[in-house]
């Protein structure tokens, strides 16, 4: 397939359609579902035992009740679901978790090992305000640049696209109910970067085009963001497959630690690289159109 002989804008509705479809499914989600909080978010305690063989969920769960322990969840994990990761609601002492990989021990023997990893409450709320915050600070900061770099029409379009992708994470996640932990925070903000990255490349292709176009009116100015698009496509569609090569080599063999930073990034990196090509640059070509064909002819100064 010739990327470069496609005409992008003449389909932008069905693109703006789709992304919109995307969005009220995500919204639907979140309230359906709500998040599977990990304890980074929430507070408690999360315990990663290795059992070492398969095992019943509600056998490790009555193990921990014989010393006392209520699990909230109990999820198997690895390859061969030799492993639980079970959540408490409250953070555990030290003397509870030896409690608990003695009981353990004992029920499935010496190769058990347990993790832990607890989180107080409060801290867990000050981590989601600092979550929102870091996702709020990175927008502002990319917001500013594209201002002073390009226009605020770039930035703004810009950033919808970014938000765009999050938010399909974010839903993909609620629907799916994986554990949001901090892994995620950062891969969302990972996914940030790069789709402005990827999404500036075309933008700037645009700001070049202009003044070589006599634009005079919208079918010219879509000529200009086709022609823009045509032009990079290619350069975006090798950059995130190659990407993607690193992210599913991750989600693959990076381990249970990693491995929902991993499928953050993937899920990100796909509607990163469609969010690029078919929504930033035309969400800018029909504002830009709107105001100036709305009410007046282009000039020239206007154009570029």
């Amino acid at each position: 397939m010739n990327f470069k002989n496609i005409d992008y804008v003449s389909k932008r509705k069905v693109f703006f359609t789709i992304s919109g479809f995307i969005q009220i499914i995500g919204i639907i989600a979140i309230l359906v579902f709500g998040f599977n909080l990990g304890v980074d978010f929430q507070g408690g305690t999360r315990l990663d035992v290795l059992v070492g063989e398969t095992f019943a969920e509600q056998d490790v769960r009555a193990e921990l009740q014989t010393v006392g322990l209520t699990p909230g969840t109990i999820e198997t994990a690895g390859n061969q679901k030799e492993r639980a990761a079970v959540r408490f609601t409250e953070a555990l002492s030290k003397e509870q978790v030896a409690s608990a990989k003695t009981a353990l021990t004992e029920k499935y023997g010496e190769q058990v090992d347990i993790e832990e990893s607890s989180v107080d409450p409060m801290m867990a709320r000050e981590l989601v305000r600092q979550a929102i915050y870091a996702v709020g600070l990175a927008s502002l900061g990319i917001i500013i640049y594209l201002t002073i770099r390009f226009e605020y029409r770039f930035a703004v379009t810009g950033v919808l696209a970014l938000l765009h992708d999050a938010f399909a994470v974010i839903a993909v996640f609620s629907i799916f109910k994986i554990e949001v932990d901090l892994t995620f925070i950062a891969a969302i903000l990972t996914i940030v970067g790069y789709s402005i990255n990827d999404t500036i490349v075309t933008f700037d292709r645009i700001r070049e085009n202009l003044p070589r176009y006599k634009v005079k009116g919208m079918e010219d100015l879509e000529k200009v963001v086709n022609v823009s698009i045509q032009e990079t496509i290619v350069r975006s569609l090798n950059t995130v497959i190659t990407v993607l090569f690193a992210s599913v080599a991750l989600l693959i063999f990076g381990g249970e630690s990693i491995r929902n930073f991993a499928l953050a990034l993937t899920v990100g990196l796909v509607f990163g690289m469609y969010s690029s090509i078919f929504i930033a640059a035309q969400l800018w070509l029909d504002w830009k159109g709107k105001e100036l064909f709305k009410k007046r002819p282009l000039t020239n100064n206007e154009a570029s």
